[in-house]
């Protein structure tokens, strides 16, 4: 029986967008994609979650430890200790910086440590500009972890309140699942959840134990949790192309209109305007994996898809250091100075031009072939040891 791949396309498209959305390409295809592209991989992710954790919370906490935590330590540690080494051969400067003025330094040794305890300790101290979009694993992290807590609270409340026996049907999560109540349990964390971000953008308020102040982290949880509402009805959606220009067109007009994305902080404008543009291009994303999802087992787009998909992981990990071998091309295009290499995400200079699209190749492709690479050597490894037995 073939496997379901819908999910795992979209998330390769979900990929390849944050990837274009780095790129300093087109501002209104960045404000686009922008509107979508980081809830669509908390959508992902509540699309998967499953009520059998209500009852096994140390394997899924395991499970998002090893799939989170330990690849954000791994990576970040990393790109810790080569910091410094990138000032040496010229990667990273004090001259060039983010658009916004920004620039990054060489780390000395008390500073060094105290962002190795912040990596391990709180998800915080990565390097900004080589690993900018590690926010992410802390996000995903505690959106997971949240939501099952709060699911785990609404149960009692639930079981409270209805005359059913809520907590026993939740020691049989298959049968919870069947019932209506799952999904107006699953309802009211998410507007609980909802509320919680309004809260805090209206009163100017952070979480002072989360990095960055916890808005991202309490909007990728709301999304988990459409993510989870969505799974019992998203194979009931038609699919048509007039549904996918209206989609298309909602995103697009709240990208013109009022532009609004995961932020750092959120405002209550952008907070209420996110969750319609947020949901109509996750739709508008698995109708097209859908349709992708239909070519022949063999079709060369199709296999890239699949493999992008199940390797989301690296291309978040390394696209941004892949960026640095466009930027060596434009340089030498422009006739730039070549501390603009230094220059996060991408050189500001001549942004609206093409350059996008080669940034783009080479922030999933470079990734992924290593990715392969890695792959067919630890295959070769395992053969030959096991020829040798």
């Amino acid at each position: 029986m073939r496997r379901d791949t819908r999910i795992t396309i979209a998330k390769a498209l979900g990929i390849i967008f944050v990837v274009v959305a780095h790129t300093d390409g087109h501002s209104l295809l960045s404000s686009f994609i922008f509107e979508f592209h980081m809830p669509l991989f908390f959508i992902c992710a509540g699309y998967f979650f499953s009520l059998k954790y209500l009852t096994q919370e140390g394997k899924f906490i395991g499970r998002r430890l090893k799939g989170l935590y330990v690849p954000f330590v791994k990576w970040s540690v990393l790109f810790l200790v080569i910091h410094n080494l990138m000032f040496q051969i010229g990667i990273l400067n004090e001259q060039y910086g983010n658009s916004a003025g920004g620039v990054t330094h060489p780390y000395t040794w008390q500073v060094a440590q105290q962002r190795l305890w912040n990596i391990i300790f709180s998800m915080g101290g990565y390097d900004e500009f080589l690993a900018g979009a590690f926010w992410f694993f802390r996000g995903l992290l505690v959106a997971s972890l949240l939501y099952l807590l709060l699911y785990k609270v609404g149960i009692v409340v639930a079981d409270v309140v209805s005359r059913h026996n809520i907590k026993g049907m939740e020691r049989h999560g298959r049968l919870l699942q069947r019932t209506r109540m799952s999904l107006f349990i699953g309802t009211g964390v998410s507007i609980l959840l909802f509320t919680m971000c309004l809260w805090m953008c209206a009163s100017g308020l952070k979480i002072t134990t989360l990095v960055q102040g916890g808005y991202r982290d309490l909007m990728g949880c709301f999304f988990f949790g459409i993510g989870f509402l969505l799974r019992p009805v998203l194979n009931k959606i038609p699919r048509n192309i007039f549904l996918d220009a209206v989609l298309l067109a909602v995103v697009l007009a709240f990208a013109i209109v009022n532009p609004a994305g995961m932020s750092v902080k959120g405002t209550v404008g952008k907070c209420l305007a996110l969750p319609v543009p947020a949901l109509c291009g996750f739709l508008l994303t698995y109708q097209v994996s859908s349709m992708l999802d239909g070519l022949n087992d063999r079709n060369i787009i199709r296999r890239f898809l699949i493999f992008c998909g199940e390797n989301t992981l690296i291309v978040f990990v390394l696209h941004i250091s892949a960026y640095k071998l466009v930027s060596i091309l434009k340089i030498m295009y422009y006739d730039l100075p070549w501390g603009e290499i230094g220059c996060h995400m991408t050189i500001h200079e001549h942004a609206n031009d093409l350059f996008w699209i080669p940034y783009t190749i080479a922030g999933v492709g470079v990734p992924l072939f290593l990715q392969y690479a890695y792959n067919r050597m630890k295959a070769s490894i395992a053969a030959r040891r096991l020829a040798r037995q």
